[in-house]
């Protein structure tokens, strides 16, 4: 593979203008010092928040202080995403995340103190012209009163993030720094480096040793600290039960839930409707086992493509041109924005040394998104940047669109238009194509995207919901017991095709995201409404495009669930996951007849 680049290697227009956020480091600098002496301010209104005209003072003041830290954190965190070896960037973002602790600090009177307020006259205010920009924000916070603590318990509880954060900062550090993995031998006997950035290139590989020996690194890594991740993620979860309790929920996925207004009956849908067509999903494996002739289908062989791909080699232009191509049905005002992106410094592009891994959007109200990839010129690295470029467009739209107390969209939502994308672009070269092995090979990936985004993270999600409750009785988590459930959990979505090893049963350990408790589950819903916006608008054309722009420009102006109705789906009626997992069950059969 070669070795990585250096940041200065690297042409100017294939990295972002962090310039279009702060001109310069040292204005970064001037503005974190300017913060520093703001912040404190925030306290000023404490005792005055008994009528809507210090309310609304109040929360004027603290929006621009919390744009203006975001913008700063946004710069830094950024800036140590090019270079994580860097001791400035580093410190930059360690600098503002205590300025921002601070800040929760100074503020924590604020909820108490509106909490105080008749919510009747909350309601009142909400409906005054003059409170437009935080009518909603109103309304939850009448909705929330009863989770609301004392003054000094409020104060107490911000005091802690830093801790409550140190669990995900203490894994990460062990999982991406401090664990070593074995080198494997590539085809010549050379040994190749192991890392979490090649764990998936290595399990695509058509030879199977290769993917064994990538499959028994990764796991052995893990398993040679098991005893570790086991007492960081127990302290995690129980970092989770602490917090319900303090905040009077009944549970950690009710506490989880409740921001976001989710009705908890959503994710229970979820986990029964794909749990009634597992079915399907061990017919697919079945497939998957007869396709690869092998006798005994292991986990590692489930990554491997069946049909070979028709990659190709794709420049970062190529991927640009395949995606606004395929984007055209969005309509010209869509795809003269993503032009711009592709054009003006949005996006950086390649790997470099110490670059952060992955791909994601970011960025800070009042400024354009932000892309960061990790381009090797594959077919999938193209629907990565379809992907993130969904995710910047709903941020891009709700940004034009809305105010700042409203621009910004909950989780639940935001894998909705990344998705969105994928689809359109999957479905654009499926019917382009008149070549049957390509088809084939689409048909797959499909099919595959649908196993990892809906029926892998609904498996994710039923783990998270098994551990939680498992702690909620006062249960400990050990090793043991974490390992036993995981493993039982992929047998029962995998089927019997596979053959599950005790290797498998570690897998939750290397699962970041399980240090955002009820997170994954929106990767499931998101994917299944996307599913159904894009086959709306494929089918409808302008009406669905109408009604799918309004929602990418509502950012978070009402209740996720509320705003998905706007694009036509609404994911509280088990039709919407049972029609997206009939797309599922009609893609696995056009394919085996193909075969």
């Amino acid at each position: 593979m070669g070795e990585l680049k250096t940041r200065e290697e690297i042409a100017p227009q294939y990295k972002w203008r962090l310039e279009d956020l702060f001109p310069s480091e040292d204005a970064w600098e001037q503005e974190l010092k300017r913060l520093e002496k703001i912040v404190p301010e925030a306290a000023r209104f404490k005792g005055t928040l008994n009528n809507m005209e210090s309310v609304l003072e109040m929360l004027r003041f603290t929006d621009e202080i919390s744009l203006a830290l975001e913008r700063l954190f946004v710069y830094a965190r950024m800036s140590r995403d090019t270079d994580n070896a860097c001791s400035k960037y580093v410190s930059w973002v360690d600098r503002v995340t205590s300025l921002m602790v601070r800040y929760d600090e100074s503020t924590s009177y604020i909820r108490p103190e509106l909490n105080d307020i008749d919510s009747e006259l909350l309601l009142e205010w909400a409906g005054d012209a003059r409170m437009k920009d935080y009518d909603y924000q109103l309304r939850e916070l009448v909705r929330g009163k009863k989770h609301v603590l004392s003054d000094e318990s409020e104060r107490i509880l911000a005091l802690s993030g830093e801790i409550g954060d140190s669990y995900d900062t203490i894994y990460t550090m062990l999982s991406d720094v401090d664990l070593q993995f074995a080198p494997i031998k590539d085809e010549t006997g050379s040994e190749q480096p192991m890392s979490h950035g090649r764990y998936r290139l290595y399990l695509e590989s058509r030879r199977r040793d290769i993917r064994r020996q990538a499959y028994e690194s990764m796991y052995k890594a893990y398993e040679s600290q098991i005893n570790t991740v086991a007492a960081i993620y127990g302290s995690s979860v129980k970092k989770d039960v602490f917090y319900t309790r303090a905040r009077n929920f009944p549970s950690c996925r009710e506490r989880a839930l409740f921001g976001g207004d989710i009705p908890v009956s959503v994710y229970d849908g979820l986990l029964d409707a794909v749990g009634e067509k597992l079915p399907v999903l061990h017919d697919y494996v079945a497939l998957r086992k007869r396709v690869l002739g092998l006798d005994d289908l292991k986990m590692y062989d489930m990554y491997v493509p069946m049909f070979e791909a028709f990659e190709g080699e794709y420049t970062f232009e190529d991927a640009c041109s395949l995606v606004l191509e395929a984007l055209a049905p969005l309509g010209e005002k869509y795809t003269s924005v993503l032009k711009k992106a592709f054009s003006e410094g949005w996006i950086d592009v390649y790997e470099t040394k110490g670059k952060s891994s992955g791909a994601y959007s970011w960025g800070a109200y009042g400024t354009h998104p932000y892309m960061l990839l990790n381009f090797q010129g594959r077919l999938d690295d193209a629907f990565t940047l379809a992907h993130e470029a969904g995710h910047s467009m709903h941020s891009y739209f709700s940004d034009e669109a809305q105010s700042y107390p409203k621009a910004q969209y909950l989780i639940f939502v935001a894998e909705v238009a990344s998705t969105v994308n994928e689809e359109l672009m999957l479905k654009h070269l499926i019917n382009k194509t008149e070549d049957e092995a390509v088809k084939k090979y689409l048909l797959e990936f499909f099919l595959e995207q649908f196993r990892t985004t809906v029926f892998r993270q609904t498996m994710f999600a039923e783990f998270e919901l098994i551990a939680h409750e498992h702690a909620e009785k006062g249960e400990s988590l050990t090793r043991e017991w974490l390992c036993e459930t995981y493993g039982g959990l992929n047998k029962k979505y995998y089927g019997m095709s596979v053959e599950t090893d005790q290797l498998i049963s570690l897998e939750w350990a290397r699962i970041p995201h399980f240090y955002r408790a009820f997170y994954v589950y929106q990767y499931a819903t998101g994917f299944c409404a996307a599913v159904a916006i894009a086959s709306r608008i494929l089918k409808e054309g302008q009406p669905a495009v109408s009604d799918y722009m309004k929602f990418l420009s509502s950012g978070g102006s009402n209740a996720p669930i509320e705003l998905l109705k706007l694009a036509g789906v609404d994911l509280s009626d088990r039709i919407v996951l049972n029609s997206s997992l009939e797309e599922f069950s009609r893609t696995l059969n056009e394919l085996k007849e193909m075969l």
